[in-house]
């Protein structure tokens, strides 16, 4: 009976959709593994452990490596080199003996003998300057990269290592047990770049007057990181792919120029010995402003500095605790400004350091940009550790992150005028560096293999941020202004799971694709309730932590108790696009006439259809309209019944709406009727599980449809508008991509 059931509620199912179609030849049958969208992750993912678990949280037996860094370094800015002197402190917390440690030289990038040049495809440029010919064909390499002096043990003894290019590697006297410590020393320098001529991320920038600016990061051997997920993480810096860091303390002297402002990771040490007492004054002001910053260093005492090179040096001390890297600037031009923010109670300085080319657009905005950041940031994630957050003005191009500190453009026109294109460029590029404190400065992600778990979910906070700085110079679409990155040409686009290094449009890819898919799932998909509360406990969860894509996608499910695998599968795994249109639309009417597929079925099953009694059908002729079945059930109904019933629809319609795009994604329609008012409905994406490529609904209505519209918003990215609306519109700025894209 049950069998008979099924059977029977199948065919009327077939039936009842007017634009079903019937299969007039039989393919031969074959069996087939389960390609269907919606499927689970759990064949992608990594199998969950006692260290990962299944709901993306830390396991009980979660570990991670500590590394602890005593520094004294000494700036030349005669000469463009910093001298270092390291003592290294790893701590085995894991439950593996190490036979050898792996360290970062991330400067041999730019060494005479890297290799980083030589993996660039570069053909014969048909025309160029003298002046490039001669640094592309005749220039000698520059002596970059890394002078290690010395590595010994504690004691003073040598130690031996090896050096693989941008890596090296210690050979422990005996295997470092868990549980264990073994300390260091390297003693080495290096000719710092300039940023302008020579490129990177960090380096000098030498000004016309030959004052210098110094913002160095990257500077320092530092430990790669060791888990259970890659084991030691010490694949090579060709320059793209960030970092991965183990966290740790650090004690930094910077010894430099004695008329040079410095701010770095950490705080400040010894104020009374580099601070004049006007400044240390300032400082404690700044300490209790929170509405306007406050000059520490004004612009005129700048001016006034940066005409005099002083013969002496002071010594910076700093401390930070808890931080997965370094950096710092120095220069004699530096304004330097700050203001507290209270974050929950708790006081952080949102610091700036700008020459007096970056004024006025840096004293209006830095700063309280860096306090909106840190605000937006911490409602959104969780509440700021660190005590400041640092904006450095840098050269045009330049934006960097490390922890408490940042680099960053935004250089107005000499006469002191710029553009709003110029402003919103700086203020996000602000916000940006700044959010890096939290993804991944503090959510510890690996940025050498998965790029977009620090660009893409600082790039989605960002934009929120953004919104509230200044919602009208920041108003923007992200998924609206991802759908022509989408629709690039296949072999022109990789998974945003891919490894940094080898994808093509790295901007894209990393940044603005995932960060549209976050913003798509908050707006759309989950609703901000939802996905603040699941985006969040990712965030605390894996605060100072090393998380995976794994537990960054089990999480928001786990914590939202929704079911996104049909997303991470479609946006993050695959180059699939959204296309979601119309296909067809036809009208509908009541009738008490059957069509010739329901006579078949009561032919076939009378037994059933006599238990029904009477039917109504619907119909696609208008001339068979008859409503008068309905009409007699309503009439019959008690008088408590017909109140609770609404106004019988004058007018159905039954949409076959069409994917031709690969993304599984909500039908979001909006309904324009005769008086033009308007309605709008959403269908999540699971109205796609059974047929990938279309489905109906029907939309009835007291009053006449006049257009129905996909997606008005652009809400889901969808590439090709040319099928979203009806009836028909002959015009739509994404058709020239259309049939690229379907190749």
């Amino acid at each position: 009976m049950r069998k008979y059931t099924t059977l029977l509620f199948s065919a009327l199912f077939v039936s009842a959709s007017l634009f079903a179609q019937e299969t007039t030849k039989k393919e031969p049958q074959k069996g087939h593994i389960d390609q269907n969208k919606f499927r689970q992750l759990k064949d992608v993912l990594a199998t969950p452990n006692d260290q990962r678990t299944a709901s993306g949280a830390p396991g009980h037996a979660y570990t991670q490596q500590k590394v602890d860094y005593v520094m004294d370094l000494r700036l030349d800015e005669t000469s463009n080199k910093l001298y270092g002197d390291e003592s290294i402190t790893y701590h085995n917390n894991s439950k593996d003996h190490l036979e050898y440690l792996w360290v970062q030289l991330d400067q041999n990038m730019r060494a005479p003998d890297s290799k980083s040049p030589l993996v660039e495809s570069k053909g014969a440029s048909g025309f160029q300057t003298p002046k490039k010919f001669v640094e592309n064909n005749m220039s000698k390499p520059k002596a970059f990269g890394y002078n290690i002096e010395a590595v010994k043990k504690a004691d003073g003894r040598d130690l031996s290592y090896t050096i693989n290019r941008t890596m090296m590697r210690i050979n422990l006297p005996k295997p470092l047990a868990p549980g264990n410590t073994f300390s260091f020393k390297i003693k080495w320098n290096y000719t710092i770049n300039n940023v302008v001529t020579d490129g990177g991320r960090s380096g000098v920038e030498e000004f016309a007057d030959g004052n210098k600016a110094f913002i160095i990061a990257q500077f320092f051997p530092r430990l790669c990181v060791y888990n259970n997920v890659e084991g030691w993480q010490n694949m090579q810096f060709w320059g793209r792919s960030e970092f991965a860091l183990e966290f740790g303390d650090y004690d930094v002297k910077l010894t430099v120029p004695a008329d040079h402002i410095v701010e770095a990771t950490g705080e400040l040490q010894n104020e009374k010995d580099v601070l004049t007492r006007e400044q240390r004054k300032r400082w404690e002001k700044a300490r209790k402003s929170y509405k306007n910053p406050v000059l520490i260093v004004t612009q005129e005492e700048a001016e006034v500095n940066e005409k005099k090179r002083s013969t002496k040096t002071k010594t910076w001390h700093f401390k930070a605790k808890n931080v997965r890297d370094y950096a710092f600037a120095s220069s004699r031009k530096y304004i330097w400004d700050a203001m507290a923010v209270n974050i929950n109670g708790k006081n952080v300085m949102a610091v700036s350091l700008y020459p007096k080319e970056g004024n006025p657009l840096w004293e209006e905005h830095s700063t309280r940009t860096v306090a909106n950041t840190l605000e937006e940031y911490s409602k959104l994630t969780f509440d700021y550790p660190y005590p400041k957050a640092i904006s450095v003005n840098a050269n045009d191009g330049m934006g960097m992150e490390y922890p408490m500190i940042c680099f960053n453009f935004g250089r107005p026109n000499p006469d002191g005028t710029y553009s709003d294109r110029l402003k919103k460029g700086m203020i996000g590029v602000i916000i940006h560096e700044v959010g890096h404190n939290f993804f991944p400065m503090i959510v510890n992600s690996d940025e050498r293999q998965w790029t977009w778990m620090d660009e893409g979910l600082n790039s989605f906070v960002q934009i929120l941020a953004e919104f509230d700085y200044d919602a009208k110079l920041f108003a923007q679409n992200p998924t609206k202004n991802i759908t022509r990155y989408m629709s690039f040409d296949q072999k022109r686009l990789s998974p945003i799971m891919s490894q940094g290094d080898y994808v093509y449009n790295f901007g894209p890819n990393a940044y603005t694709k995932p960060a549209a898919g976050l913003y798509m799932l908050r707006q759309t998909i989950m609703g901000p309730e939802l996905f603040d509360y699941a985006f969040r406990t990712y965030s605390k969860r894996w605060m100072f932590k090393h998380p995976t894509p794994a537990d960054f996608f089990r999480t928001m499910e786990d914590a939202s108790g929704m079911d996104l695998d049909w997303f991470w599968r479609g946006w993050f795994y695959t180059t699939d696009f959204t296309d979601i249109g119309i296909k067809e639309v036809k009208p509908l009417f009541l009738t008490d006439k059957p069509n010739e597929r329901t006579k078949k079925l009561q032919e076939q099953y009378p037994t059933y259809f006599a238990r029904l009694g009477k039917l109504v059908f619907l119909t696609t002729k208008k001339e068979e309209a008859n409503s008068k079945e309905v009409e007699a059930h309503i009439n019959g109904l008690p008088a408590a019944e017909k109140a609770k019933l609404k106004e019988m629809p004058k007018y159905m319609y039954q949409v076959e709406f069409e994917k031709p795009g690969g993304l599984m994604m909500p039908i979001i329609v909006e309904l324009t009727y005769a008086d033009g008012t308007k309605k709008r409905e959403t269908f999540p994406a699971q109205i796609w599980r059974m047929n990938e490529n279309k489905v109906y609904r029907v939309f009835s209505s007291s009053q006449e449809i006049k257009s129905i519209v996909v997606d008005p918003d652009f809400e889901t990215a969808d590439i090709d508008t040319s099928n979203n609306s009806w009836p028909k519109k002959t015009t739509n700025k994404f058709d020239k991509f259309k049939n690229k894209v379907k190749q």
